[in-house]
């Protein structure tokens, strides 16, 4: 088996503080990073990144959000918002993944590298067969990541405690759900 972590969209804006903060966000960028600077890098042979990185998202982007469909600007391609939080320490990631220029984009998988190479592309060029799931926001980005690894054939598992979401309702449900579709969801206590 050949693993790798996938870090999703662990930004200054969805991050306290951000224009779309996820309560915890912070503490999900020094977790990652205290995982990454364990000797073997967690036991990872790869680490990617994904990030929000919109141009101009067309009704994703709205003055009057529903936070359903629309949101309010964020992670504008270029602005601080966009970063990664500072406590996200970047030197372990083999490779980022830039999603949503111009449309809506949850799934990590809708990203790209810097060569246009989308994420399931690169997994697979790397014989990566299994991959663990962090980042923000549970039951928005991660989820669709999750779901669309375990879609693509990947052995999925989601690590509680390195995860935030938006609301507790909505990320109780996002957590089931991808318990049904086959995610192994991980407490925080067997991280």
């Amino acid at each position: 088996m050949t693993r790798a972590l996938i870090v999703v969209d662990v930004q200054n804006d969805f991050c306290e503080g951000g224009s779309l903060p996820v309560s915890g966000g912070s503490a999900v960028a020094a977790g990652v990073s205290a995982l990454l600077a364990a000797p073997d890098r967690g036991g990872f042979e790869h680490v990617v990144a994904t990030r929000d990185w919109h141009t101009d998202p067309g009704s994703h982007f709205a003055a009057e959000p529903d936070y359903v469909t629309s949101w309010p600007v964020h992670c504008v391609a270029g602005t601080k918002g966009a970063e990664f939080h500072p406590d996200f320490d970047r030197t372990h990631v083999d490779e980022i993944f830039s999603k949503g220029a111009f449309q809506a984009a949850y799934s990590g998988f809708e990203g790209v590298d810097g060569s246009d190479t989308p994420l399931g592309d690169w997994l697979r060029a790397h014989g990566v067969d299994e991959v663990d799931v962090v980042g923000i926001a549970t039951d928005y980005c991660v989820r669709a990541t999750a779901l669309d690894a375990v879609k693509l054939g990947l052995r999925t598992r989601l690590r509680t405690d390195l995860v935030a979401g938006v609301a507790e309702g909505s990320t109780v449900a996002a957590l089931a759900e991808m318990s049904a579709a086959g995610v192994e969801v991980v407490p925080a206590t067997e991280g």
